[in-house]
Formats: structure tokens, C-alpha cells, sequence
């Protein structure tokens, strides 16, 4: 998935803490280890300002620095981390189990993050397929780009201007997307009926070659229905 376009500050927001989480961000979406010049460019600061944040984060355990001095995300995020949605997380991991097994694909729950974006909630590989899609849970799409998102706003009123993909959607009870977050990859997600969570999700699965889609958009709703039913 691609990262969506970053926060733009106005003036009731702080700047310095939002530089220290763009370096988080910077350090996640890189996957690897920075130096500190390479994480000052990244973020738009001074490298003696940058020194100053990776030195708070390190002391907080978010960030590490290894043998050559390069920066790396710390072991501080994980219990931070681990109850962001737990309950929901724990309802939905059985379930995009059963149906990255039986599609043979990868499943994912997506979650709307605000009016124009969607994240990533829990991503399930398949345990019986040669080759499947691999990405990171977390990360963040355009709401209206790819079956994920598109799926979401069909499970929503319909707003003036829509994709007419998101319109097929709401008619067939799923989206079905080609190629718009990753390169030659297939999605189907059907968006997961209102419950108590209040967040508007989708399930679905991504695949490179799609064969029969109704198959496949029949599986995905019964997933969306079912986690509907499991979170109340």
C-alpha cells in the first residue's frame, strides 16, 4: 500500500512533537536503518534539530541505534502498539484466517482513518499458496483508491461525485480493484455491516490473478458479515 500525503500543521499544532513523528514515520515507511543526515533530509530539519528529536526518542526506547550509528525503530513502539484495537484485532484474526486459507490469497481488515484516508488494520498471509501479496499492516491508502477503501464508502450513503466503481460496489455488495495500490494486483473487499466498534471497515482479500470474481466477492462478504456479528 502507499503512504498517504502527510499532515499539514496549522498553527494550533506543535511542530517540534510533529517532527518527531514524521521520524517515526520517516524510519517506518524505510523499513531499514538511517543516519542521521539521511533522517534530517527526510524530515526537513536541521541535522542538529534532528539529533535533538532521535535522541528523545532513543531515550524513550522508540528508536535504537546499532554498531554504525544508524537509527532504527526501538522496541518502546510494540506495547504501544499492541492496544490499538485489540479487541478488534483479536475478533478479526480467526476469520481472515479461515479466508486467506480457503481463497488461497491475502486477507486483509481495513479501517477508515478520517474523511480521505484508510489504514491497514490486521493483514493474514495464506499458508497454502506458492505465491501470495505481501504488505504491512499499518499502513495508509486514499479512500478512494483500491477495493479496500471503495468498499468502505459503498457501505456508506452516496456522495456526489463517487467513482462509479464505488456505485457497482454498493449494488453487488463489493469492490473489485486492479492495480491501484500495488502494481498487477487484484482486491475484492466488501464493506463490513454497521456494528457497536463504530468504525466503517472492509474485508478483503488481494490477489495477483483474480479467477472467478463472484467466487471471491461472495467470500469476502461472508467474512464482513461474520465479523459484523462476532464485534456486535
Amino acid at each position: 500500500m502507499s503512504e498517504a500525503d502527510e499532515v499539514v500543521l496549522d498553527a494550533s499544532m506543535s511542530k517540534t512533537l510533529h517532527a518527531g513523528l514524521r521520524v517515526l514515520e520517516v524510519l517506518s515507511a524505510h523499513g531499514g536503518g538511517m543516519t542521521i543526515t539521511e533522517i534530517a533530509d527526510a524530515v526537513g530539519v536541521h541535522r542538529t534539530v534532528a539529533h535533538r528529536l532521535l535522541r528523545t526518542l532513543e531515550a524513550h526506547r522508540l528508536l535504537r541505534r546499532d554498531r554504525a550509528k544508524r537509527f532504527h525503530l526501538g522496541t518502546g513502539l510494540v506495547p504501544l502498539a499492541e492496544p490499538v484495537e485489540r479487541d478488534l484485532r483479536a475478533a478479526a484474526l480467526p476469520l481472515l484466517e479461515d479466508l486467506a486459507d480457503r481463497v488461497s490469497a491475502t486477507a486483509h481488515l481495513v479501517v477508515q482513518e478520517d474523511a480521505g484516508h484508510v489504514r491497514a488494520l490486521v493483514v493474514v498471509e495464506p499458508r497454502n499458496a506458492s505465491a501470495h501479496v505481501a504488505f504491512r499492516p499499518g499502513q495508509l491508502d486514499a479512500i478512494d483508491r483500491g477495493s479496500a477503501g471503495m468498499a468502505i464508502l459503498a457501505g456508506q450513503p452516496a456522495r456526489p461525485g463517487e467513482r462509479e466503481e464505488v456505485r457497482v460496489a454498493r449494488s453487488r455488495g463489493y469492490a473489485v480493484s486492479y492495480s491501484e495500490i500495488v502494481p498487477s494486483v487484484h482486491g475484492v473487499s466488501a464493506p463490513v455491516p454497521a456494528s457497536r466498534v463504530g468504525a466503517s471497515m472492509s474485508v478483503g482479500v488481494s490477489v495477483f490473478e483474480v479467477g472467478e470474481v463472484a467466487d471471491l466477492g461472495a467470500a469476502v462478504v461472508d467474512a464482513a458479515v461474520q465479523l459484523a456479528r462476532v464485534v456486535g
